[in-house]
């Protein structure tokens, strides 16, 4: 498949589709994890919020205020810090500075330079420990490479959950057509506080991003993302039963079961929803994120993966999901801040330029 010109009008879809999917989970994130699906539910039919196809109202509820008080409908005036677009802007950053020839050392420097160390979770606190621990400070500030075996950093416990897969979309909006570049991009990125399934999650994710605007359909879109996987992971399973249960009217009892061992936050299971959602609710943008949030597991994350499926597919996006937040997109990266929509779009594109003129000259 060839490299394809990048539409502008998609990748402002995606950036207005995942935002806003991310700000919908947001508010019920801590509840979704710590109480499970039947208590996040019952709190949103208690707020009147069922079915879920606009923000979750303001109630004051404790889970709600530690973390999405300010994505809840009453009180959104801009797209709140979360790490989900924290590293979908860091991807665009590094890609600026070092292009396609992105490694996972020029990850960890990028890391170290703008990613503060209390925004990281899981795999990526795990990850950034030994960064800070065995980078030299001189190293560190200069944004030279670290100097010691990478690998390390991915020596943890949770090197197959989700956080690998929340850093990929931007790889995807930027290589239209070339899902290989698109993969090989994100697993530089991934391996730094992942492994296995954790970064095979990342490379799906990433090509179905490059295919979508070279394939008909998202259903066909998937099926070619999917040969970039090996057939013996995890995640080429999951996304199989994504497809399985996709238009099933138990498919959340499904996967939900399937799963009931693995952690709200692992790979496998947030995938899988994934795959469901996009398929099952790809004519409606408000159904699709809503009924992924309601579905539980990692909400804002893949509220914000399936928003920006559907944004880059360019299905429409009402307009009572971006109007709220005025086109301001707040990261908490060091040195960013408060951003402008459109500017975000403008650099985009112009990375896919750049990525587009070099490919063909190859």
């Amino acid at each position: 498949m060839k490299a394809q010109p990048v539409d502008r009008n998609r990748i402002k879809s995606a950036w207005e589709g995942r935002i806003s999917g991310c700000q919908l989970g947001k508010p019920v994130e801590i509840m979704a994890n710590m109480l499970g699906l039947e208590a996040m539910r019952a709190f949103l039919k208690e707020t009147g919020a069922l079915p879920l196809r606009d923000y979750i109202p303001y109630t004051g509820n404790p889970l709600v205020e530690i973390m999405g008080k300010l994505s809840c409908r009453e009180n959104i005036t801009r797209s709140e810090p979360d790490d989900d677009i924290n590293y979908t802007m860091l991807a665009l950053i590094m890609l600026e500075e070092y292009g396609i020839g992105l490694t996972t050392v020029n990850v960890a420097s990028s890391w170290l330079r703008y990613v503060p160390a209390g925004r990281t979770f899981t795999a990526e606190k795990a990850a950034y420990k030994i960064l800070l621990s065995l980078t030299d400070d001189a190293t560190a500030c200069l944004g030279l490479p670290p100097g010691f075996d990478l690998s390390a950093c991915s020596m943890n416990e949770w090197a197959d959950w989700i956080g690998a897969l929340i850093r990929a979309d931007m790889y995807g909006w930027v290589c239209p057509g070339r899902p290989d570049l698109a993969a090989q991009l994100a697993r530089q990125d991934a391996m730094l506080s992942h492994r296995d399934d954790g970064v095979e999650g990342a490379a799906f994710i990433a090509a179905l991003g490059a295919l979508i605007p070279a394939t008909d359909s998202i259903p066909g879109a998937i099926e070619s993302a999917i040969k970039e996987i090996p057939e013996n992971s995890g995640v080429f399973e999951a996304v199989k039963f994504g497809i399985f249960i996709a238009g099933k009217d138990d498919a959340v009892i499904l996967l939900h079961d399937k799963y009931r061992d693995y952690p709200a936050v692992h790979v496998l299971n947030n995938l899988a929803l994934v795959v469901w959602a996009i398929l099952t609710y790809e004519n409606d943008f408000s159904a699709a994120i809503g009924e992924t949030v309601a579905a539980g597991l990692d909400t804002d994350c893949n509220g914000a993966t399936v928003g920006g499926i559907l944004g880059l597919a360019g299905k429409p996006i009402p307009e009572h999901w971006t109007r709220p937040w005025k086109n301001k997109v707040a990261v908490d990266l060091a040195g960013v801040g408060e951003l402008d929509l459109d500017e975000l779009v403008d650099r985009t594109v112009a990375v896919a330029g750049k990525i587009y003129s070099s490919v063909n000259k190859t």
